[in-house]
């Protein structure tokens, strides 16, 4: 259900319970007076009064932040306030209490509010929790030693919003709320305090379909990698018994590897199985372990050694053309793998082609190409062929090795692939004379 407890947005410095009541009837309000956009005012006034906590170091990116999360609390506003239900309940004041909770986090109003009453009590377990939470995204790490020693049960302690979060799973930027989605350059000592503080090293959080554990988090999450404090923070929680087996460890019922992938984390899953964690034929295609892949299917090339699904077949195949494994790609093709058969790991109804295309592997699109492999297939989520998502990926490039892009580009465009004239309005293309020469040889 919207808002997902990554969204939950951040409470103001003195949070109050008849502010938020007040809150509540001005939404009712807006709701009823019938203006088109009196919801969507309603949202951007109040996503403004907390814009100082969200607020970063870019200015644009801040007022785009604020208008994307207005946008995604007005939605869920009108869909709470006004659809599907019976007349008499449409702009109730329970329904605009509930979108407020949600929208910070909390599963019903009254939860809500016993979490404001509790906040603002100083010595709470609620306020030191908080203020703990605070503390280990600051990179404090003096307050977080000095709060669970005042408070020795805080290191077992769960969060009250809805993820239900340990101050264990805080360190890993991922999960939690998106405000507290940071890992200060210590964090991996914090790690070290919190787990020799008694921390459950194997504690899940209700998150990404529940059952993730720090570990699997952590080894999923971006703000670690970087900072370059993914690796270590790992090295802690294996050293503290973190079990890599655990299904779901990584969210969505994946196994750990797979979820490491999944996340564009390849660095940390790699680390991992040089840790011993265990690895499937979907890991193992992604990290272009092409003898466990072979192993899996053993010397019948009619099928499978154990037992796998045309659905793990089909994500191993997409892996290896996502993370660019040749060997892994060609061996699934000789094996009877379909060159098009739609995949679902960037939306839906697309073929290898698409994401090979998209992230520029060279190697994987000739591959492909040599297998008849269709130019011009469209997927299904943007209707688009490889070419717009190999230019999409070359526009979304800034490091040199948007190079090797062009090759790839030039490959489908020899291919037959359909170059039409507004690929020419853009602008970096439009910039790129190498680009431009690249796609003229097929313009219609």
């Amino acid at each position: 259900m919207y808002p997902n407890p990554q969204d939950a947005l951040p409470l103001p410095p003195q949070p109050n319970v008849e502010q938020y009541r007040k809150l509540a009837k001005d939404l009712v309000k807006a709701c009823r007076s019938g203006e088109p956009d009196a919801i969507r005012t309603w949202s951007v006034r109040w996503l403004t009064s907390l814009a100082g906590r969200l607020a970063t170091s870019d200015a644009s990116r801040d007022e785009r932040e604020i208008a994307e999360a207005a946008g995604r609390v007005e939605r869920f506003a009108r869909e709470t306030l006004t659809s599907g239900q019976d007349p008499a309940a449409r702009c109730a004041l329970t329904g605009a209490q509930f979108v407020i909770a949600r929208a910070h986090g909390f599963l019903s109003w009254p939860k809500f509010v016993t979490h404001l009453e509790s906040v603002v009590l100083k010595g709470s377990a609620v306020s030191a929790f908080e203020a703990a939470a605070q503390a280990i995204v600051s990179g404090d790490l003096e307050t977080v030693k000095r709060l669970l020693h005042q408070h020795p049960d805080l290191i077992r302690a769960r969060s009250t919003r809805e993820h239900r979060a340990t101050l264990l799973h805080y360190v890993s930027a991922n999960g939690v709320e998106g405000y507290m989605q940071v890992s200060p350059k210590n964090i991996a000592g914090i790690t070290e305090v919190l787990v020799a503080a008694g921390a459950g090293v194997d504690a899940d959080a209700d998150v990404y379909g529940g059952g993730c554990t720090t570990l699997g988090l952590v080894a999923t999450s971006a703000p670690p990698r970087d900072a370059g404090v993914q690796l270590e923070v790992i090295d802690v929680l294996l050293r503290a018994g973190a079990r890599m087996d655990l299904p779901g460890s990584a969210g969505n019922n994946s196994a750990l590897i797979h979820g490491c992938l999944a996340n564009g984390q390849p660095e940390a899953a790699s680390y991992l199985v040089s840790r011993g964690a265990p690895l499937d034929l979907v890991g193992a295609a992604g990290l272009g372990r092409l003898d466990v892949v072979q192993d899996v299917f053993g010397d019948d090339a009619g099928g499978a050694r154990t037992s796998v699904s045309k659905a793990a077949v089909a994500d191993a195949f997409a892996f290896a053309c996502i993370y660019g494994q040749a060997g892994v790609v060609e061996f699934l093709l000789r094996r009877g793998f379909e060159v098009d058969t739609e995949l679902r790991n960037h939306g839906e109804g697309h073929t290898g082609l698409h994401v090979a295309a998209f992230h520029g592997h060279l190697e994987v699109v000739q591959l492909l190409l040599s297998h008849g492999a269709g130019v011009e297939v469209t997927d299904k989520t943007w209707g688009t062929a490889p070419l717009m998502w190999a230019l999409t990926g070359w526009s979304q490039e800034s490091s040199p090795d948007a190079d090797r892009f062009y090759d790839a580009i030039a490959l489908l465009v020899a291919a037959g692939a359909n170059v039409t004239p507004d690929l020419f309005e853009w602008e970096r293309i439009r910039a790129d004379p190498a680009m431009r020469a690249v796609l003229t040889r097929n313009r219609i």
